[in-house]
């Protein structure tokens, strides 16, 4: 999308908005060009939408620093790390509305050879982070450049015991989204992903947005970087993150992404009563609230109103999705370098939006 701000489109920006939300959109570039600034950041696309309508998207910065591409929010991909499992949480959803899957049911009903454990745990718990699988062991193991299917990623962790006894704790975890892709997977009787193009990016004609394939290039690609030790961004090591795409291995841009968060405010693929499910914090077993539904953080907004959101943090990559279903608006940043800290810089634009 063009430069919003550029004068052939500030009349027509002014009359289509109105002078307060031009107002808004120019308070939130100024934030926005602040942080590209102060966090070196080569390139991000910003998108925000209100009751379904882009009302600013833009640009900042460059996909490749060597050629000066600049950036744009309707064509540049990123990759959009952990916003991957509120996709996977809507095609989980997907399923629970076809009758395939029962979030109640045990993983075990689902993957009858996966190794026994001393606890059974349900596909709700799994999807909530309270089932008791572990992260990442440590970077090597988070940045493991071996390209691998699903099945062949359980082989990570499948034989590890659980943390603790499902639903008595939280903590996040990646690998427990590798184990529900395998799940819904096997239940859906279709490859993964396959089956994510077909339910989730057809419909809402995310065009742009695909497993990323580490073998493959992808046209329209930005560069990922991180910091060196001068604070300077360099290229980062590549990765495959195949056999992780329900947890971080989607590529998109901030535009699709956008019409991906509405589905989370006007529901066209999955039914209100199992988006409830998917937006509704998880419990622990003493009732502890975890502020985590099923691949979404559940806050309150500036507006003491519903908040979903989630950050993402891959190999050159840093990102987040916000959907405020009360107000209508979707806002979501996608960023080429890792290590980025989002969610000061996504309240900061709350607080432009929403107020």
């Amino acid at each position: 999308m063009k430069h919003l701000f550029a004068p052939l489109f500030l009349f027509s920006v002014v009359l289509t908005f109105g002078q307060s939300q031009v107002s808004k959109i120019q308070r939130a570039e100024s934030i926005a060009r602040t942080f590209l600034k102060k966090e070196h950041i080569p390139g991000m696309a910003i998108s925000v939408s209100q009751h379904g309508r882009l009302i600013w998207s833009e640009g900042f910065g460059y996909t490749h620093l060597k050629t000066k591409t600049p950036v744009e929010t309707d064509k540049t991909i990123f990759r959009i790390a952990s916003i991957s499992k509120c996709i996977t949480a809507v095609a989980l959803g997907k399923l629970v509305d076809d009758g395939i899957i029962d979030l109640n049911k045990s993983v075990y009903y689902y993957l009858p050879e996966y190794p026994r454990k001393r606890y059974d745990f349900t596909v709700k718990q799994l999807g909530g982070n309270i089932a008791g699988i572990r992260h990442y062991k440590n970077n090597k193991e988070y940045a493991l450049n071996k390209k691998m299917s699903i099945t062949e990623g359980l082989n990570l962790f499948k034989y590890d015991p659980l943390l603790w006894k499902p639903g008595t704790k939280y903590r996040y975890s990646s690998l427990g989204f590798v184990l529900l892709s395998s799940i819904m997977e096997t239940a859906a009787k279709i490859p993964f992903s396959t089956f994510v193009n077909e339910s989730i990016f057809k419909p809402l004609k995310m065009d742009s947005t695909h497993m990323e394939h580490s073998d493959a290039p992808t046209q329209n690609i930005t560069e990922f970087h991180k910091l060196n030790l001068l604070r300077k961004p360099v290229i980062s090591k590549p990765i495959a993150n195949e056999y992780k795409v329900a947890a971080g291995g989607f590529l998109s841009t901030s535009e699709d992404l956008i019409k991906f968060g509405n589905e989370l405010i006007t529901p066209q693929i999955i039914s209100k009563n199992v988006l409830s499910k998917l937006t509704t914090s998880q419990r622990l077993d003493n009732g502890y609230k975890t502020g985590y539904g099923i691949g979404l953080s559940i806050r309150t907004s500036v507006n003491q109103t519903p908040k979903y959101y989630h950050t993402g943090g891959g190999m050159g990559s840093s990102s987040i999705l916000c959907v405020y279903p009360e107000e209508g608006i979707v806002i979501c940043v996608l960023t080429n370098l890792s290590g980025v800290s989002m969610v000061e810089f996504g309240n900061a634009l709350e607080s432009v939006f929403l107020k």
